[in-house]
């Protein structure tokens, strides 16, 4: 067995208390913020862009027709 399987399977037991889980839940919660900052902060950029864009159409639409 290498040493990182050997870690792995002493962690084991060290995680499935309660301790390690609330910490396992904790890291879970963790990762699921810093992906969700990412996507957010992809998504504003869309909405803004898009709000840019349509309010450019609107107001050629108004001066244009």
């Amino acid at each position: 067995m290498s040493l990182t399987s050997q870690m792995l399977l002493q962690m084991g037991g060290v995680l499935g208390g309660p301790l390690g889980q609330l910490l396992l839940a904790i890291v879970a919660i963790g990762v699921v913020v810093v992906v969700g900052r990412i996507v957010l902060k992809i998504a504003w950029r869309l909405v803004t862009i898009a709000a840019i864009v349509v309010g450019l159409l609107l107001i050629a639409s108004l001066f244009l027709a």
